[in-house]
């Protein structure tokens, strides 16, 4: 951490309303030259609305910005990256079709002789990915990597614009604990060259680890900022939800039955390619799915909801062979499907809340073939209502909702089909530790009640926390299986490395 106490950033009495919803109330935040500091608050409560107007993508109502000590009224993205301000969103929004290095030069490709200069780019590529100890394939195209790989390049870029001031909204919802170490690596190293960081991020563990200070928003007023060494966990819960937590996850008391899902021996036509899959899943139990990121577990549950070829090996439910031809054909048999990605397999980002609540159950709001606006409009009052879903109603663009809310709004489309098997892949990426316990009781809930739940988390804690079991998935292949009560974090880092 740098020892000068001069101040980078410093946001004054910030204020934002969209309509007659005021989001944020006189804002005041100071950023100290070479630090971390963290952002927190629960899902909804002004963090992202924050920094997009320091990003320029929102004008403020009231207050000023100042950079360096002079006035930073960005007019956008473009404008905040020329002055030393990058941002890495959770939502990646990146050119999937173009290369590695397409997406980092994008808008500022050097020119030479008046064509674009390749060399150059690859080279300066190279050696920012070298300098930043990060192993990626230049040329590679960007829609062929995992998140986490993704993810690291957009931290690359915003390193490449030489900023003084990274915002880093939710870095590691994707990463395995070993890139988690990598990245907070970076950001040391970052750091001590007087780089400030704003860390947005919903892990407490991450936040005691990396930052120096921290600050916590709640319903659009900033409630405390503190050194980092003068709080604590307990503290920071009460600040964001206004209550103490007593404990991170609810009793685990689901009882679960006869086996009612076999895997045997399954395998992927197409890579990446899972090998020789063998498990059982029990009526009424949480069984998670662990492993590296890019170790083959969305691709499983892809295999379950009929989303990917299966070349070999079988499928047995309720007794039955099943071979889902199509994500159709799943829904119907009673599965459904919360995917990782919200934004860009989850969500219809030009439409409201009533529309991403009921597009997966319509015959469910239909008279004489014709859908029910009134039907579908209490279907979504009531998953609003169950999920807590902040929001103005069910008219809402989706688009207008933090990320935390969007999650509950897939979630709640899916409840409305009442499944007998619900797969998660990562169902509180970006969600905040009041509403993390929320779907925590939920899916234990739901396994009370005899659903069969599966769920993918790269969340140590979270994964030993809500699960009967856990399977491990190692470079695409089942690693073992242990019984939740009975394993710790040493042995589920052990299998997750068995193959690689």
């Amino acid at each position: 951490m740098s020892e000068t106490n001069e101040i980078i950033l410093e946001m004054k009495n910030i204020s934002k309303s969209f309509g007659k919803n005021q989001v944020l109330k006189g804002i005041n935040l100071k950023l100290k030259k070479g630090t971390v500091m963290g952002l927190m608050g629960e899902n909804g409560a002004g963090k992202s609305t924050m920094m997009k107007i320091l990003f320029g993508i929102y004008s403020r109502d009231d207050g000023e910005v100042l950079l360096d000590g002079f006035d930073a009224n960005f007019s956008g993205p473009k404008n905040a990256l020329e002055h030393g301000v990058a941002m890495v969103h959770q939502e990646l929004n990146q050119c999937l079709e173009r290369s590695v290095i397409d997406n980092l030069y994008l808008g500022r490709y050097p020119i030479k002789f008046g064509i674009i200069d390749e060399k150059q780019m690859k080279n300066d590529a190279k050696l920012l990915f070298k300098k930043l100890g990060m192993d990626v394939d230049v040329d590679a195209k960007m829609g062929t990597m995992s998140v986490a790989k993704r993810q690291m390049v957009e931290i690359a870029k915003a390193v490449s614009y030489n900023s003084k001031v990274i915002v880093l909204d939710e870095p590691t919802s994707s990463l395995t604990e070993r890139e988690v170490k990598k990245l907070f690596s970076i950001v040391k190293e970052l750091r001590a060259e007087g780089v400030s960081f704003v860390y947005i991020s919903h892990k407490m563990d991450e936040v005691f680890e990396i930052c120096d200070e921290v600050s916590v928003l709640r319903d659009g007023q900033m409630i405390m900022t503190k050194s980092i060494k003068d709080t604590n966990m307990n503290e920071l819960i009460s600040a964001m939800v206004g209550r103490s937590l007593e404990q991170r996850f609810p009793p685990l008391d689901n009882v679960p039955g006869e086996t009612i899902l076999e895997v045997k021996d399954l395998c992927t036509k197409f890579e990446p390619l899972l090998k020789n899959i063998t498990f059982s899943v029990k009526k009424g139990e949480i069984f998670g799915l662990y492993g590296l990121v890019g170790a083959g577990r969305s691709e499983l549950l892809e295999c379950l909801f009929g989303l990917r070829t299966i070349a070999g090996g079988e499928i047995i439910y309720n007794n039955k062979h099943i071979m889902f031809k199509d994500s159709a054909d799943a829904i119907k048999s009673g599965f459904a499907f919360v995917t990782e990605e919200r934004k860009y397999n989850g969500l219809f980002l030009k439409k409201d809340l009533i529309f991403n609540t009921c597009i997966a159950n319509l015959n469910n709001y239909s008279d004489f073939g014709c859908l029910n606006n009134k039907k579908m409009r209490s279907a979504t009052k009531e998953e609003i209502n169950i999920m807590h879903t902040k929001c103005m109603g069910p008219d809402d663009m989706i688009t207008s909702l933090s990320g935390g809310n969007q999650q509950k709004v897939i979630i709640g489309r899916w409840l409305e089909i009442n499944p007998d098997v619900f797969l998660l892949d990562e169902p509180t990426r970006g969600i905040d530790v009041g509403a993390k316990f929320e779907i925590y009781q939920l899916i234990i809930n739901m396994a009370k009640q005899g659903k069969t739940c599966i769920v993918v988390s790269s969340e140590m804690p979270e994964i030993l926390g809500i699960t009967n079991r856990i399977a491990v998935m190692s470079n695409h292949r089942l690693a073992g299986i242990v019984n939740t009560k009975e394993t710790n974090q040493e042995e589920l880092l052990r299998l997750s490395a068995k193959y690689i």
